[in-house]
Parts: structure tokens; sequence; C-alpha cells
């Protein structure tokens, strides 16, 4: 039941899961080309799409390719509140059940031997599990990082309630003991955090990540490059599939020496680093201040001089960093936004650039809120919405798979004006 909820294709050849996905993609590009056609652009091509669809690039490795994963703490099906695997069931029709992840395809071996731990030492603990906050209890959930260095790196994170500091250490210090002296030492884990979190998702400036062993960061190789990663730094989750996906970045991105790349929602810089030694420069923009240092490091590490990363919200770095943009030099955006898509200003910056005359949008769900930005990208100029600049049209969309047994995919749309 677990593996149908979260890899429901899983029975499926791995031919047929990329058709079932290139089905669902080419249905997305209808939609956006009959909403273009509402707008009064005439984008059609064969086919009803807005722009030709390439077949759905497979991924290098087909199981337990993920590099991160998030184990939740609840009840078992055996009733359990001590169970330490992923959900089934919704919160609406109030029958969540936390289940193993033992049959789950995508997740490999390692991730699921320090649930396994975790869950153990959550058992033992004289606290209880924290399953609604109003309800009291501390162990929440897990986080696993991976490299194909062979690091690993757990996230644990730890409703405080009305602890001390004192109550808190002791617990710290169990914990650690657990993972470098105890049964938890089969894991051997690379880093332990700990985070002692109020909300459903923190990030580092709200409540730091605790590093109660090990190192600060683990590291990766994607195109060559080593990249360091810190607890919440945003790193796609299937590294083999990010190589192709670069790569893919790098040949449609047509970028010369004196090109300016503009990465927005950069993580830790993989995107414009792999690609640097062909630019004349990179921008990267993230909200998340861990990655930027990150990709300052990966920049340092790797010898990469021409690049310069901003850290905040994007709608408000990149308008500032745009308006000052006299440059002739051309511009090459990229973006690869959380499913929220691109905030408002941030494709009126874009739009409203006149060196930007490529732009790469990566999406996780196209059909989602980036719908909205794909429209946005290519209305006719709207003074009343600020949307000055000549509209952008959809040239090419290559969908990736980077997520095997799964209905997901990530797309990438060429827009050209």
């Amino acid at each position: 039941r677990l593996a149908n909820a979260v890899t429901p294709l899983w029975r499926l050849p791995y031919q047929e899961q990329l058709q079932v996905k290139y089905e669902s993609q080419r249905k997305i590009l209808q939609t956006l080309a009959s909403c273009l056609e509402e707008l009064g652009i005439d984008t059609q091509k064969p086919g009803g799409l807005c722009c030709p669809l390439q077949p759905v690039v497979p991924s290098p490795i087909i199981n337990g390719y993920r590099n991160k994963s998030t184990f939740s703490v609840n009840r078992g099906p055996d009733g359990n509140p001590k169970t330490v695997g992923l959900y089934v069931g919704t919160g609406r029709a109030r029958n969540i059940v936390c289940v193993k992840a033992n049959h789950v395809k995508n997740i490999p071996p390692k991730h699921k031997q320090v649930a396994q731990c975790y869950e153990e030492f959550i058992r033992c603990s004289p606290l209880d599990s924290c399953i609604l906050f109003h309800e009291g209890g501390h162990w929440r959930e897990l986080v696993v990082r991976t490299t194909s260095h062979g690091h690993t790196m757990a996230i644990i994170t730890f409703h405080p309630q009305a602890l001390d500091q004192e109550a808190l250490a002791a617990q710290k210090a169990l914990l650690k003991e657990f993972f470098t002296c105890g049964p938890g030492t089969v894991c051997a884990l690379t880093s332990l955090y700990f985070q002692e979190s109020t909300m459903t998702r923190c990030s580092h400036e709200q409540s730091p990540f605790q590093l109660l062993h090990g190192e600060p960061h683990i590291f990766e190789e994607v195109l060559g490059l080593k990249f360091r990663i810190s607890p919440d730094a945003f790193f796609q989750v299937n590294t083999s599939g990010a190589e192709v996906l670069y790569q893919a970045v790098r040949e449609l991105s047509q970028a010369g020496g004196d090109t300016v790349l503009l990465d927005i929602c950069c993580g830790t810089g993989t995107i414009g680093l792999s690609l640097a030694h062909q630019l004349s420069k990179i921008i990267g923009i993230e909200v998340v201040e861990k990655a930027i240092e990150d990709a300052r490091w990966n920049a340092a590490y790797n010898g990469i001089s021409n690049s310069e990363f901003h850290s905040g919200r994007a709608e408000v770095v990149l308008p500032q960093l745009l308006s000052s943009w006299e440059d002739a030099q051309p511009v090459v955006a990229v973006v690869n936004p959380s499913r929220a898509g691109l905030h408002y200003r941030v494709v009126q910056a874009i739009r409203n650039c006149k060196s930007i005359r490529r732009l790469l949008y990566l999406s996780c769900k196209p059909e989602g809120e980036a719908m909205r930005n794909f429209l946005e990208l290519c209305c006719p100029p709207d003074p009343g919405k600020k949307l000055a600049g000549e509209p952008f049209a959809p040239m090419l969309a290559i969908p990736f798979d980077m997520f095997p047994h799964t209905v997901h995919c990530e797309l990438m749309l060429l827009f050209t004006r």
C-alpha cells in the first residue's frame, strides 16, 4: 500500500513508466497552448502543443536513486506512535498511518537503515513522539542525506515543548551516544544534526541546525566538480539524473564566452558552476543563506572566479540587480523554483530586462504554479500589470525522469524572444 502511494508506477516496466510521463507532459503543453491561444497568441504546433516535445530522458539509476529522504514519526499500522516511516492516508480523512519504507524502491538501503535505527532509539526513549504539537511529545521527523562518496548525514527534528536546556542537553547526549557508540554505529554517520523546532518546517536562521557529531558538511561530485552540502541546502534529489539535466542546460543555454548566466533559485550553485568555464560570468540568487555559503565555497574550491552569489528572496534581489543592468552583454536566465513557482516580481524583472533573450525554466510540477509563470512570461505586454518588454515564446520542452517509479517529472522549457 505504501509503495503504491509513494511510487505508484513501481509495477510498470521502466519504458512504460517513461511513456506514462510523456503523455502527462504532452497534456501540460496542450493546456499551455490553449491558454496562450486565449491570450491571442498562436503557438499551436503539431499535436496541439505549444512547442516541440522531446521524449522523456531516462534516469541513469532507476532504484534507490534518492540522495535525500524525509521520514515522519507517527502511529504505525499496529498503533505504535513511535513508528518511523512514510505517511499513507490524508489528514482530511483522518486515516494517516506511518508505514516503514522497506519496500519503497526509490529509497536507498542506507536511508532505510538510518530510519530503522532512529526508530529503535525513540522506542527506547522515555520521551513521547510529537504527533500533534498541542498534545505534547518531542521526537519528530528524520532527514537522511547521502552522497556517492559514501557520506551520510542525519538530521533529527525535536520539539522542545517545555524542556529546559539541561534536559535538552541530556537528550542530545543520548542521541549522540546511540549513533557513535551504540546500535546506531552501523549507520557510520558522517554528520549528525539536531534541530529544536516548534514549527512544521524551520530554517537554520529560525532555529539553528546543531551539529552533534562529525563533519558540518557532506560532499558530492557532479560533472567533475566537488560540491559541499549543508543540512538544509537544496540539491537535486537524483544526482546522476542531475548530471544529465545540467548537460542539457549547458547545450540549450547556447551560452558563449560573452554571456552572463543568471541562476535564479540556485541552491548550492550546481547549475551555474557546472557551466562557468564557458561563460563570462555567473550570478546566482538563493533564499537559503547556508546554501549561498555553500555556493561560494564550491566556487572557490573548484577554482571558479567568475561567479557571484546573492542571498535573499529573488523578488527582492533580482529587480535591484537588473535595474542597474545597462550591460550590452547577453544574459541567459535559468530558473529552478520550488513548487510555488516564481514570484510575480521576478517574472516582471525578467520581462523588463532587454538583455535576457533566452530563459530555461526547470519545473518539477509544471501543471501547478509554474503554469501561471509560463503565461506571465508569454502574454502580450501589459502596462497595468507592469509586464513591459517583449513576450517570450516557448521553443522546446524536454522532460527528465528525475523521479523513477513516481508520476513526477522534471520539465525543462526553453523560452526565447
